[in-house]
């Protein structure tokens, strides 16, 4: 709670960085995939002199530029706005950890810029040796700038031995970041051969080029398939315990862990049945069918791999409320509201009535107006739980969530939330702040619904 809140009403900031993040990585891995793609099919054409397939890869240049370049780049910019607004003590703690990785990477992505440009604009300008020499930069870079990102967000879900003795190496080098480059680099050569069957389909009405393309794309992308499978099943193996029993608990997980490997099935098998045996069969609509599986298995998996990290943003450290673990007691004890900066000044400018000696006594917190213990209920609600519920209407709203319960189990659920909840963090504040969260949670619970069941006291009026 050191930061002010972020409020987006009803999506939540975190689905609006979901929607972001996976809108990025779906370009993004196209931009690792494409940079093998060109620099190995480009060094083919200049070797067997096929000028045809050259002028089929110069004309598929553009669609890459605009869609990774240019889309990427800026959502990958709006990622960096969206985490800092809506976890900015997460965010914090990454540059803080791996703020020399952070360099390279942007390193990395300063040469990947510069080549790909120099790699479009002077295609026929340069020697066939030097263009083929940009194009491996190009694809080298993009690889290593995966490679980095993916150090950093594995260490989010596992720090490993990093929680013992925090470093820069312990922390990159982390349990899951082997399991997913593998997946990542798997997913990018796949989500590029599937990318390219679409474009050739639409751009190519058949010919020698077309069936060229078919043929050399088909056993990357069979080989992306079995990589994401070896390195997802090595990400499970890997899995810190509690989201290993997030995936078993939560039956929407569940679901979804079982659809991602179906869709990477059914992907797998209309790869080797379509271009593999049948490359007549590679019209736009099968292209676009492939595509859209491809992506629907890529995205799911996205979800997954946020969702387990329940109740932390940082997994050890940092607590899906913006709160560091450690710092837990010390709100309980101090006060939600008395420990952080934001909080404090709201209730001394508001209520300097509860402060005495520069703190907020609880038990006057109680004696205030209902109107304005709810205000307070709000500002909790908004620091302590805006982060993943919506209030009213929304993600995850917790008016329908919480909806019939009364008082006292309302009270008695919100101090010992971490315990009704494993995937929740606990509770950061005094009994006396968990009363105003009550009241401003009763005050915003919907009216009873035609249809639902009786309360106790109506069944037992009906006697």
């Amino acid at each position: 709670m050191h930061y002010p809140w972020w409020y987006v009403p009803v999506l939540t900031a975190p689905m609006l960085i979901a929607i972001i993040a996976v809108l990025h990585v779906l370009v993004s891995h196209y931009a690792v995939g494409g940079g093998l793609f060109f620099a190995v099919e480009v060094s083919h054409a200049y070797r067997t002199g096929n000028r045809e397939y050259l002028a089929y890869l110069k004309r598929h240049a553009p669609f890459f530029i605009l869609l990774t370049v240019v889309f990427g780049a800026i959502t990958g910019v709006g990622i960096w706005w969206t985490i800092g607004l809506a976890s900015p003590l997460a965010t914090e703690v990454l540059i803080h950890t791996f703020v020399f990785g952070w360099a390279t990477e942007w390193v990395f992505f300063v040469l990947e810029l510069t080549s790909a440009f120099i790699f479009y604009y002077y295609w026929d300008r340069l020697p066939p040796r030097i263009h083929q020499a940009i194009a491996w930069i190009y694809a080298i870079s993009a690889w290593m700038s995966l490679v980095l990102i993916t150090g950093i967000t594995a260490f989010m879900l596992h720090p490993g031995t990093w929680l013992e003795s925090p470093s820069f190496w312990r922390g990159f080098f982390n349990p899951q970041f082997v399991p997913q480059v593998i997946s990542r680099t798997g997913g990018a050569i796949l989500l590029t051969a599937l990318y390219v069957y679409l474009h050739s389909s639409l751009t190519l009405p058949g010919g020698e080029v077309r069936n060229l393309i078919i043929q050399r794309s088909t056993r990357p992308a069979l080989l992306g398939a079995v990589l994401i499978t070896v390195g997802g099943l090595a990400w499970l193996a890997f899995l810190p315990p509690s989201a290993r029993m997030a995936l078993e608990a939560a039956a929407v997980l569940t679901v979804l862990t079982v659809l991602i490997f179906a869709l990477t099935i059914v992907v797998f098998v209309l790869l080797y049945l379509g271009p593999y045996r049948n490359p007549g069969w590679m019209t736009p609509g099968f292209a676009a069918a492939l595509l859209l599986f491809g992506l629907a298995a890529f995205s799911t998996g996205e979800f997954i791999r946020e969702a387990v990290r329940k109740p932390y943003v940082v997994y050890g450290v940092v607590l899906g409320n913006q709160i560091l673990e450690k710092e837990v007691p010390e709100f309980r004890k101090e006060g939600f509201l008395q420990s952080g900066w934001w909080t404090r000044q709201f209730v001394a400018d508001r209520y300097p009535q509860v402060i005495q000696n520069g703190r907020i006594l609880p038990e006057r917190l109680l004696q205030l107006s209902e109107q304005d213990r709810r205000l307070l209920g709000q500002v909790i609600f908004m620091h302590h739980c805006n982060d993943c519920h919506a209030a009213e209407t929304g993600y995850s709203a917790v008016g329908p969530l919480l909806f019939s319960r009364p008082r006292e189990m309302l009270v008695d659920m919100i101090r010992h939330l971490h315990e009704t909840h494993y995937f929740m963090p606990p509770w950061s504040g005094t009994p006396e702040e968990a009363e105003l969260v009550t009241d401003y949670l009763l005050s915003i619970a919907p009216e009873r619904p035609r249809g639902i069941y009786p309360t106790l006291e109506q069944l037992e009026a009906r006697r």
